[in-house]
């Protein structure tokens, strides 16, 4: 069935392929310019106090693009080659990564940031996912804990060693099967905190699932998570440092991010909730002055930035006080700071504690 289901959606989509391609060689065979138009998307605006509707999936204007203008040319040659090399991945039922497809015409593309743009916009055009066109990310998540799934016939059983990292799947349309036994997902933000929670055998004392992207989360990673929510309906708390960017962070995995706007419904997690590490847990949990970090100009920038984002006053007001509050203060610091009391402070103490003490901010 779901074989099935997965042919429709290629032939689908080559046919959606076929269409837009057929239509610009018609206007080129007459003489006109072509004009291709690009919904645009975005999960927030600058105005937090605004009666805005940045969390609606529907678009937010329109780019149009023309080979009347000059800077538009070179674009538009670009998405029609990326889409050319789409259309035979699609055609033979392979995958490639963005990096393949750089590779392919790195003369003409110039950087990878250029094929990034060009997948976004066919993503728009054809109106579909990233991995609904057969370009795969190269992934960085792990996964722990009380878990078993299957994934394009491998089995991934985490239960038996819950506390032995195991990579989470490329292709997450292909996972199935999921039996847990999980209370709780802990989403964490760095590799670093994740190998300590494994150290500290964290999962033979608490029966969850702990999850890290390694830094911002790619693709499969945000996907993995948002299946896990949908099909085990688990509380789901996540775990960053104390500075703006542990914060974006956060937002990326609850929000989506502006880069990927367009398809944030399928991406975001609005379930999560941020267990900490809060600005104000630094006198809660007495942490000395040597654990602190001035905040840069760089941080200063992003934070306040950050403070602007239209969905912190109107849907999560409690972490935008926790942010204006590390401004204030114009500190951070780091997860492992919870360490100056014992090197298992984070496994045994804080984590627990917040969970159960019912502290997470939603």
């Amino acid at each position: 069935m779901e074989g099935n289901r997965g042919s429709s959606q290629r032939c689908d989509l080559l046919q959606k392929i076929r269409e837009f391609t057929r239509a610009i060689v018609q206007d080129l065979s007459i003489g006109r310019s072509p004009i291709v138009l690009i919904d645009r998307f975005r999960i927030h605006c600058t105005n937090p106090h605004a009666n805005c509707c940045c969390s609606s999936v529907l678009p937010n204007g329109k780019e149009i693009l023309t080979l009347q203008r000059e800077n538009h040319v070179h674009r538009l040659d670009v998405l029609l080659r990326v889409l050319l090399i789409v259309q035979q991945l699609l055609q033979e039922n392979r995958h490639g990564s963005k990096r393949d497809i750089y590779y392919m015409h790195p003369s003409v593309f110039s950087e990878q940031s250029v094929v990034d743009r060009a997948i976004n916009d066919i993503c728009i055009l054809m109106q579909c996912s990233r991995h609904n066109l057969n370009v795969v990310s190269v992934g960085n998540g792990l996964v722990m804990g009380w878990i078993r799934f299957l994934e394009g016939g491998r089995k991934f059983d985490c239960i038996n060693r819950p506390n032995t990292a195991h990579p989470i799947p490329v292709q997450v349309e292909e996972v199935k099967d999921i039996v847990s036994v999980a209370d709780y997902i802990l989403v964490v933000e760095k590799e670093s905190v994740f190998e300590r929670l494994a150290n500290d055998q964290f999962c033979n004392a608490n029966r969850c699932i702990v999850i890290t992207g390694r830094g911002y989360p790619d693709i499969p990673t945000r996907r993995f998570l948002r299946l896990l929510i949908e099909k085990l309906c688990l509380p789901t708390y996540c775990l960053v440092d104390c500075d703006p960017y542990g914060f974006d962070i956060l937002t990326t995995y609850r929000f989506g991010s502006m880069q990927m706007a367009y398809d944030a419904k399928q991406l975001r997690c609005p379930e999560v909730c941020w267990l900490g590490v809060f600005p104000s847990d630094s006198e809660k949990y007495c942490l000395p002055q040597q654990c602190f970090l001035p905040l840069t100009a760089e941080d200063k920038k992003k934070a306040e930035a950050m403070l602007n984002r239209c969905y912190l006053q109107r849907e999560v007001p409690r972490w935008r006080l926790e942010l204006e509050l590390m401004l204030q203060r114009g500190v951070k610091f780091e997860i492992e700071a919870l360490s100056v009391h014992s090197l298992s402070f984070l496994s045994k103490e804080y984590i627990t504690s917040k969970i159960q003490g019912r502290s997470p901010v939603k």
